[in-house]
């Protein structure tokens, strides 16, 4: 997973405006008690920093891979 995905998927989830709240400031036991902005910073894979954060937040895994887009009209 690449880091733009990850910030797609992160304003998909908690909105565009809390995202990078959370990520800076939500401590994860998973990551070494590290925010998920730390990890990244580390060197820590972007898919391993999400996978984290969506165990934590209870988010359902129908949408830990982004949400369907709209259908397209015919």
């Amino acid at each position: 997973m690449r880091h733009s995905k990850f910030w797609e998927l992160m304003a998909g989830e908690f909105g565009a405006a809390y995202a990078p709240t959370l990520a800076r400031s939500h401590v994860l036991a998973a990551l070494g008690g590290r925010t998920p902005d730390e990890a990244l910073r580390s060197g820590m894979s972007p898919r391993e920093v999400w996978e984290a954060l969506c165990e934590d937040q209870d988010v359902p895994e129908s949408r830990r891979h982004g949400l369907d887009p709209a259908p397209r009209r015919p």
